[in-house]
């Protein structure tokens, strides 16, 4: 007798594949004895197609329902089997089955009684060459696997017989068993469900066999990653033997952040969040106990029934590599494709790229030769670092600089300080490197790359930062050019995404001024990138979370304004004018020419236009640039420039820091790094439209920096710069070798001010070190009860009363009382500090131990409390651990990898198919 076929078409949001799907089951050679249209919730015109469709019966179900549930439903809405000879064959919207398909399976099936499921090959819908899915297994450990995905069919896999499952669509099941198990389980709606109901045929005592002579075209495209955790995590709770089911379900949260740390290596962020979400769904799923139930009942072979069905190590890597090799082969003809559409890049080496930089890496050593022997710079905006342990133990509120220059000296953990002075004598070197880096990243020619390496690493701006001591802006003008190539690379991996986010902190940190432009200019990138905005829009939320402290601390004292404060030493120079600015140079004296032309006896003007004549070049192709081919992207790049030049004029003029009675204002060198990456950016993209007529415009930009920087370089070895070596000690070498055996003993320091009062500062151990400085007190307008405890004690101290110092030297925790010379020659200065230590002398609670290198010092011989210092949050460092470990994990480069079938994005993509996720 022959066996009878009832055929299952399920549809949702199917009508562009419907057509063809009906018209193949019409053709086939051995047609099905019943037809079941079954419509889930379609929104489009599936309903229409359907009910022109002839069939046997139609049913419509108003929810979204999944594949099995639908199956499930449309079964009971026709009632009974006819015979336990009736088979069901399963069929969605998207499956077109060749003409023989349904012969081939029942043929697979009537000469094996025994067999109660037989699974199509199914075949891409576009190209019916190519094997889409053939088969199912899982490893020892669950994980799903698939036999055959994505490889031409040459009749490789047609001797398969015998496996663990096969695929939903184009399944044919014996309907009497289907019945008997209860169809797929509910929970698996979305993945794993035929795999789910194979394995319960199987150890049910029936086989499962894959007929590669069934061929059946699908369009369905892979699940997401999170369904298919989800899923695997279901079937886990439902498998493991009873004792095993709590040590499960504990597991579910430590294993989603094992798997998480590694989704981040392999660069899948996104899953992250599903990864969680998996875990607590499992931990919270109904479905576990009517699955355990449905399987213990209907179970008949013990687990090791279905052991050589399992994918094993072996297999599972030649399957893992037979893909790779896959994936590699579709990568090469992309690259092929790519680099036969784009034109080579310039090389390091074969560009002259390594000797430029080997050349300027001889300048910068030759410049700051007088550095070469110290062990600390200070001097400016410098003082030498703390320990190891003092960098990585600043309290919660601290300037987030401070973790830049603690991730600086570890680099030298044996003495941080000389991370700093390395970082001076290679500084113009690893300028030169990161601009050829960059220019070369958006080049052809060797020109271009050349004369960027020369314009920024010998751009005035950053030379005056070294000067002067600013040591955040010259960090910021190094990792600018980084920071635009990572910001570029976001919009095509997370690798990328993952540095420009730790850069752009490092960057913030070091130089406030510039979050504005940034944040403008991150925001511009996303906006005309959407594709990619989910990378791109996360980048500054590493720097925010940084910030984070002091956002609050300064919203409370309603002076936003000053987190745009430099950090560091506050320390400021000449007053610069717009001019000054707009030639590149922070400090006046147009980039030390001013002292050149007096000194030949030129006119006033000389230094502006002698600087002018020398910037003319690269002014000239930086404008020429919007009008050459490539101006789409010079354009954003001179508003950049502009933007920063903005920020250079407002930085002048915004005076947030003080000590004692000066104030400073934000060094403009920060901002000017902005305005000159515009400039030098622009002119790159002139020399790349210029071609072979490039090279005169090149030198003629390059040759004007170098000769404007002559004055620059020589500086330092003329000593007409603030900063110095140093032997590390910024305090008496009495006092830092009490601080060797007491880390806390204080040190009053009373400073001579221009207008003849006394600035008092307290410095705990060795001295106030660059990292404990904080433009929280460089920026407070009121005084905290400590600010007028010492305030007080200060002016005692410095003039004759009756006051008791005894008992506030000892409450504060102060031993030394230091007053180092006045600053300048000024006679209210002289006067204040001859008053002072005429004071201190007749003090009888001090001891005089007399002149040192850093001035005046007595000693106060009392016992004094201790006092404790801040320490940071367990719980803030706890989370600014984990969130740039999650950076820095994301930043990890990672071989070549092709995105998922699920995170493609084709604006053809096919309609929904059952093997989506439902709950989306």
């Amino acid at each position: 007798m022959q066996a009878r076929v009832t055929a299952v078409l399920v549809a949702r949001n199917g009508a562009k594949y419907l057509s063809r799907t009906l018209a193949s089951i019409e053709a086939q050679s051995r047609r099905p004895d019943a037809l079941v249209l079954v419509d889930t919730a379609s929104t489009d015109g599936t309903a229409e197609t359907l009910a022109a469709a002839p069939a046997t019966h139609r049913v419509r179900i108003r929810a979204r329902a999944g594949f099995g549930a639908a199956v499930t439903g449309a079964l009971a809405a026709m009632g009974a089997a006819r015979s336990d000879d009736e088979w069901l064959w399963l069929l969605a919207h998207d499956n077109a089955p060749t003409p023989t398909a349904l012969a081939e399976l029942l043929a697979a099936v009537e000469i094996a009684p025994s067999v109660a499921v037989a699974g199509s090959k199914l075949m891409r819908w576009e190209n019916h060459e190519v094997i889409a899915r053939f088969g199912e297994s899982v490893t020892p450990f669950g994980a799903t696997r698939q036999l055959v995905t994505n490889e031409r069919d040459q009749g490789q896999h047609d001797r398969r017989d015998d496996v663990l499952a096969v695929a939903s669509h184009g399944m044919l099941v014996r309907r009497a068993v289907w019945h008997k198990l209860g169809g797929f389980d509910p929970k698996l709606a979305a993945a794993d469900d035929a795999l789910d109901f194979c394995i319960r045929t199987r150890l049910a005592g029936f086989r499962v066999v894959a007929v590669p002579e069934a061929r059946v075209a699908t369009a369905a495209t892979a699940p997401n990653a999170r369904v298919v955790r989800a899923a695997a995590l279901h079937r886990r709770l439902v498998y493991s033997p009873g004792w095993a089911l709590p040590l499960h379900w504990l597991s579910l949260l430590p294993l989603a952040l094992v798997r998480s740390i590694w989704l981040l290596a392999v660069k899948r962020p996104l899953a992250v969040p599903g990864e969680f979400g998996s875990a607590l769904s499992a931990a919270t799923d109904s479905g576990v106990v009517p699955a355990r139930l449905s399987l213990a009942a209907t179970r008949k072979l013990p687990w090791a029934a279905i052991g050589a069905l399992r994918v094993h190590s072996s297999q599972a890597r030649e399957l893992a590599a037979n893909k790779a090799a896959r994936d590699d082969e579709r990568l090469t003809e992309n690259d092929q494709r790519v680099s036969s559409a784009a034109a080579p890049r310039p090389g390091f080496f074969a560009s002259g790229g390594a000797w430029t930089i080997l050349l300027l890496a001889l300048v910068g050593v030759i410049s700051f030769a007088p550095l070469l022997n110290a062990s600390a710079i200070a001097g400016g905006g410098l003082a030498p670092l703390g320990t190891l342990g003092q960098l990585w133990s600043n309290p919660i509120d601290a300037d987030p600089f401070s973790y830049v220059l603690a991730a600086l000296g570890t680099a030298t953990f044996w003495s941080p300080s000389a991370s700093v002075v390395a970082l001076y004598l290679l500084a113009i070197p690893l300028a030169a490197l990161a601009a050829w880096a960059c220019a070369a990243r958006f080049s052809t020619r060797g020109w271009a790359p050349l004369a960027a390496a020369v314009l920024w690493a010998l751009a005035p701006s950053f030379l005056a930062s070294l000067h002067g001591g600013h040591l955040g802006a010259a960090i910021a003008h190094l990792l600018l050019p980084w920071l635009v190539l990572a910001v570029v690379g976001a919009a095509k991996n997370w690798s990328a995404a993952g540095a420009a986010a730790l850069l752009f902190a490092a960057v913030v940190a070091s130089a406030p001024i510039l979050a504005p432009g940034l944040v403008l200019g991150v925001l511009a990138w996303a906006f005309t990138h959407p594709r990619s905005m989910h990378r791109t829009l996360g980048i500054p939320v590493p720097a925010l979370l940084l910030f984070a402290p002091l956002i609050a601390t300064h919203s409370a004292r309603g002076d936003l304004l000053s987190l745009l404060a430099e950090p560091g030493l506050p320390f400021g120079g000449a007053t610069t004018s717009g001019w000054q600015l707009a030639l590149g140079s922070p400090a006046g004296g147009f980039s030390g020419w001013a002292g050149v032309t007096e000194a030949l006896g030129l006119p006033y003007a000389a230094p502006l236009v002698t600087v002018a004549a020398l910037l003319a070049p690269l002014a000239a192709l930086a404008l020429l640039a919007a009008f050459l081919p490539g101006s789409r992207r010079a354009v954003p790049l001179l508003s950049l420039s502009l933007l920063g030049f903005l920020l250079a004029v407002a930085s002048v003029h915004l005076e947030l820091s003080h000590v004692g009675s000066a104030t400073f204002a934000i060094w403009p060198g920060a901002a000017l790094a902005l305005y000159w990456l515009g400039l030098v950016g622009s002119a790159i993209i002139a020399l790349e439209a210029l071609g072979a007529s490039a090279a005169i415009p090149a030198l003629l930009a390059s040759g004007g920096a170098i000769v404007l920087a002559i004055p620059l370089l020589a500086a330092p070895l003329l000593g007409l710069v603030a900063v110095h070596d140093s032997d590390g000690r910024m305090l008496p070498a009495f006092v830092t070798a009490e601080a060797a055996t007491t880390p806390s003993i204080g040190t009053l320091e009373l400073i001579a001010q221009p207008d003849g009062s006394l600035a008092a500062t307290v410095h705990r151990g060795i001295g106030t070190t660059l990292d404990e400085q904080s433009t929280l007190r460089s920026t407070a307008t009121a005084l905290t009860a400590e600010d007028e405890a010492v305030a007080t004690l200060a002016g005692n101290l410095a003039s004759r009363s009756g006051f008791d110092s005894a008992a506030e030297l000892a409450r504060l925790g102060i031993s030394f009382v230091l007053v180092p010379a006045a600053p300048d020659d000024s006679a209210p200065a002289i006067v204040a500090r001859t008053r002072a230590v005429d004071a201190l002398d007749s003090d009888a609670t001090l001891v005089a131990i007399g002149e040192t290198d850093n001035g005046y010092l007595w000693r106060y011989l009392g016992q004094v409390d201790e006092v404790a210092e801040p320490t940071p949050s367990p719980f803030w460092v706890a989370a600014l651990a984990i969130v740039f470990a999650i950076v820095a994990i994301t930043a990890l480069p990672t071989g070549r990898r092709l995105r998922p079938a699920a995170e493609r994005t084709d604006d053809d993509s096919p309609a929904d198919t059952f093997e989506e996720d439902d709950s989306a």
